[in-house]
């Protein structure tokens, strides 16, 4: 049972956690989502909340291999399948009357939607979502997370963060506009993302020296050699991080090829008119 016991009990998650289920189960009453879309927000969401309020979170912070898997839990597979579930619409179906109009009209507001622009631009997304990887990963930075929990927590929400950002912009199932991302650049934005990781990866599984000598302080959870659990880090940040990744990109041709069919890609109507015009022209 000491698996289900959070290691370090936070209101905040729990609070947004709960939030976040009870607007979703009120919202299924009015817009009900397949059987498979509903799998995939709940088994996200039970990776979350595996990944940052039970046991598991100790192991995360005392082996370098255990923290890895739960970055590639918070950062890349868990918001994959929440974002892939498309709860948005189920979520604002959950909320009260009331709080759906005012929700509308701050969504309306010149302040809202400056802040919207700029959090969800796709060159800001998809840098940070690369970079907050890279950074995490820079061993003086590992160390100050491992010895301050409030670090510690701001670099697990920020990983959070930055995977539901970028997959809601890659996952997302409208043309371009008003999608913030053309469909072919979705499709192609994981391949480019995943390199750095792949790269950090490499360097990491195949070093020689302990980069992260701060677990050795913190007391390792396991006996096990230092470079095998540090090679077992770099293969996880290498291997199930870029498939991960893989499968979202196949997603994103998922759309593209729905959204081609359904001939609402912006380019057939470009192309259309080129072509209506052509006799006119000659």
């Amino acid at each position: 049972m000491k698996w289900i016991d959070p290691w370090e009990f936070s209101w905040t998650f729990l609070v947004l956690f709960i939030g976040t289920a009870v607007l979703y189960l009120r919202g299924t009453r009015h817009r009900r989502p397949s059987a498979s879309r509903q799998v995939s927000f709940w088994t996200g969401m039970a990776m979350f909340y595996f990944a940052m309020h039970t046991y598991f979170d100790y192991y995360a912070g005392h082996e370098f291999f255990m923290h890895r898997i739960q970055q590639v839990l918070l950062h890349h597979l868990a918001p994959l399948l929440v974002i892939a579930s498309y709860p948005g619409t189920v979520l604002r179906e959950g909320l009260p009357v009331r709080a759906r109009a005012v929700l509308r009209r701050v969504q309306a507001s010149l302040p809202f939607r400056a802040v919207y622009a700029l959090l969800l631009n796709p060159t800001f997304v998809t840098l940070s979502f690369v970079a907050l990887i890279l950074v995490w990963l820079i061993p003086s930075m590992q160390t100050l997370a491992m010895l301050d929990w409030r670090i510690y927590r701001a670099m697990n929400w920020s990983m959070v963060f930055s995977g539901l950002a970028y997959w809601w912009l890659v996952l997302d199932h409208r043309p371009h506009p008003p999608g913030r991302m053309t469909a072919g650049i979705r499709v192609l934005s994981p391949a480019l993302t995943m390199t750095p990781q792949i790269v950090a990866g490499a360097i990491v599984t195949f070093s020689r020296t302990d980069l992260y000598p701060i677990f050795e302080i913190c007391g390792r959870a396991f006996s096990m050699n230092v470079l095998t659990g540090q090679l077992i880090g770099g293969v996880i940040m290498w291997v199930p991080a870029a498939i991960i990744e893989s499968i979202g990109g196949l997603l994103a041709l998922r759309q593209w090829l729905r959204l081609s069919r359904s001939g609402r890609l912006p380019r057939r109507a470009v192309v259309a008119r080129v072509v209506r015009r052509a006799p006119n022209a000659g």
